[in-house]
């Protein structure tokens, strides 16, 4: 018995960095600088979330 269920659909990637963007359409190409914008703005809240933590840690361990 298998563990791995290969009937599961394979999520596809809403934008592969590097791909060839010369057949999107312009409203593919905004919504995928949207989507990009977003994940963006994800990353950085991430950076600061861990970048505070990280100094709240420092500033315990100078005390």
């Amino acid at each position: 018995m298998s563990f791995i269920d290969d009937d599961r659909t394979q999520k596809k990637t809403a934008h592969e960095i590097g791909t060839d963007l010369s057949m999107l359409s312009v409203d593919e190409l905004k919504a995928r600088v949207e989507l990009l914008k977003s994940e963006i703005a994800r990353l950085e809240a991430e950076v600061a979330r861990k970048a505070s933590g990280r100094q709240a840690a420092e500033s315990f361990f100078r005390s």
